[in-house]
């Protein structure tokens, strides 16, 4: 078939990234599936092959908070201040408000949000936000239309690319916005991802990694477009796309024209591009395998840092387990006390500082590296190292 997708990378079977087991539950099944991504030569769409219901992955136990990170934490702050002396929007919608990590910055009078995990739904409503437990879909859109009308700027970070149905996705937020309003998404870059062979990007709740050339053909046509773009170091390299609607006559900016000229260099409109990409990624299962068993031959103690849903898709392509890892420390108290999904390794809680008994931390949490070297000084000044796999394996 002329528009079947190219398969280019099998990551092995997986578990669901964010589904952190219960002691109690160790011993029961686990759901896994075979994660492969596919690379679609008329959209130029990244998408893994299989994909589950929202009400799947996103439910009242969602452990991930926004707020837990300081990058992410300041760099809404810095959007924000932009968005009030810039764009000067009276009435916001946030997709996937998380902990109201976003919202904060903004007058409740001005910025609702919708969540569908309530667990996390309900910490800004009890803050005094209006914030609706609800998934993006036609009924939702139309709800809040009656309600609330349309809205002159909406944002979301690392949720559209959630949502299967991105025709849907779209057409609701062009029903929703305003002629002359602005809608923010931010999601990490496939630039990046493939440069940085950063392959633990891609997982269940991951459905699509962007690129510009990709996001762009889709908003198209649904008569939105890309009128400016910042990179972003968040999350290992992301793109903040600016979106309008066509008939708006807001200037397209270079921002945009420069990051298509380097997509189209780099090469991602090329199946080839994505078959070296896999190569890679293979050499680089290997090559984080054997660190692994030299040290443990060597009986060091390795733990981890940051449980996170990359990590999931890391150790389990590479088949580390609790036998090389002891246990994870993390700052979410929903991931405490639990195992990581499919490993089994034990997550404890982070309270200030490595254990002075710890020769090697493996950084699941690589994409805040440097907040984390900063943090951890005294164990660097002790002699400890730290393992990380991107952009190849090695120990710090």
């Amino acid at each position: 078939m002329k528009n079947k997708p190219i398969k280019f990378l099998d990551l092995g079977y997986q578990p669901l990234a964010n589904s952190f087991i219960d002691k109690k539950n160790i011993n029961k099944k686990e759901k896994k599936y075979r994660l492969i991504v596919s690379f679609n030569k008329q959209n130029f769409l990244v998408s893994i092959n299989n994909s589950f219901s929202s009400k799947e992955m996103f439910d009242d136990k969602y452990p991930y908070r926004s707020s837990m990170s300081k990058a992410v934490s300041n760099s809404f702050k810095k959007l924000s201040t932009s968005i009030k002396k810039k764009l000067k929007p009276n009435k916001i919608l946030e997709i996937g408000s998380n902990d109201g990590t976003f919202l904060n910055n903004f007058s409740k009078k001005k910025i609702i949000g919708i969540e569908p995990c309530k667990n996390v739904e309900k910490l800004t409503k009890k803050k005094g936000y209006t914030t609706y437990p609800l998934y993006w879909n036609d009924k939702t859109c139309k709800f809040l239309k009656k309600k609330h009308g349309q809205f002159d700027l909406i944002f979301s970070a690392n949720t559209l690319s959630h949502i299967k149905n991105l025709g849907d996705v779209f057409k609701n937020i062009l029903n929703i916005l305003s002629d002359d309003g602005t809608l923010i998404i931010e999601d990490p870059s496939l630039l990046e991802c493939i440069r940085t062979n950063t392959y633990d990007q891609f997982y269940n709740e991951h459905i699509y990694v962007f690129s510009s050339l990709g996001l762009n053909e889709v908003l198209k046509k649904n008569n939105l477009e890309i009128y400016k773009i910042d990179q972003l170091n968040i999350h290992g390299g992301s793109n903040r796309y600016y979106i309008k609607k066509i008939k708006n006559k807001k200037k397209i900016q270079n921002s945009f024209f420069k990051q298509i000229k380097d997509e189209i260099k780099f090469g991602l409109k090329k199946a080839k591009t994505y078959h070296d990409f896999s190569q890679r990624v293979k050499k680089s299962q290997k090559s984080l395998k054997k660190i692994f068993t030299n040290l443990k031959k060597k009986n060091k103690k390795i733990i981890g840092y940051g449980a996170t849903a990359k990590s999931t898709t890391v150790l389990n392509y590479c088949g580390i387990t609790n036998n090389e890892i002891d246990y994870f420390v993390d700052t979410t108290p929903d991931k405490q006390n639990k195992l990581t999904p499919g490993t089994k390794i034990k997550i404890l809680k982070y309270t200030g500082g490595i254990n002075k008994d710890v020769d090697y931390v493996y950084l699941g949490a690589w994409n805040f590296k440097e907040e984390i070297l900063k943090k951890e000084s005294k164990y660097v000044q002790r002699g400890g190292r730290f393992i990380i796999h991107v952009p190849f394996p090695r120990i710090l």
